[in-house]
């Protein structure tokens, strides 16, 4: 199951799914990561852009069990990129209606190193989809340099908007993704591609 969570951070309370989600990122992102991030009541791993203008790309199983999920920020309005890392890119920041960036990609531990990759590659597809979807055109994003590396080898028309800096977190940069018609068949010949995916998705109103 593919959930696309509009306004999630109105329902964090009410919905499983997105409350294992900000359960899995406090796992990957401050557990394992050592992140200096924001945590609630030691269980839930979440920033001042878990807001109403967020919007959650969520894995789960058929019980509703986050396995994967990104989340969506608007570049019209201050995001990672812009208000923290900016000095990673060597021009101006990709901005407009019809770009946003990609934030907090995890992946559930609880999966093993099989289910860990297919669940990244249907998250890869379920970005991709959405954007063609919706009229997002590119996504921005900040990474850590070696899951960098990985995203320009999906195959997708990637590239990186300045040189990589050693931050608190890591040494990381900052890259830019053109969504185009030609990116499913450009991501199915790395096998990232997950055709039977399409007609999983499903919109889910938080509000």
């Amino acid at each position: 199951m593919t959930m696309i969570v509009e306004q999630g951070s109105l329902a964090r309370g009410r919905n499983h799914t997105l409350k294992a989600m900000f359960e899995d990122r406090k796992s990957v992102f401050v557990d394992v990561l050592k992140w200096d991030v924001p945590v609630l009541d030691e269980r839930f791993e979440l920033d001042q852009f878990d807001d109403e203008h967020a919007t959650y790309i969520i894995i789960a199983d058929e019980g509703g069990d986050h396995l994967g999920s990104a989340r969506l920020l608007p570049t019209t309005r201050p995001h990672i990129l812009n208000s923290l890392f900016l000095h990673l890119c060597s021009g101006p920041v990709p901005a407009g209606q019809a770009v946003f960036e990609i934030t907090r990609f995890c992946l559930s531990r609880r999966q093993c190193a099989s289910s860990r990759r297919l669940t990244r590659n249907r998250l890869v597809t379920a970005l991709a989809w959405h954007a063609l979807q919706t009229g997002i055109r590119t996504y921005t994003g900040v990474a850590e340099v070696a899951w960098l590396q990985q995203i320009l080898a999906f195959g997708w028309n990637c590239r990186p908007l300045g040189a990589p800096s050693l931050e608190a977190c890591g040494r990381i940069g900052a890259l830019a993704i053109e969504i185009t018609p030609d990116t499913p068949e450009l991501l199915a010949s790395n096998g990232i591609w997950d055709i039977a995916l399409e007609p999983c998705v499903t919109m889910a109103k938080a509000a």
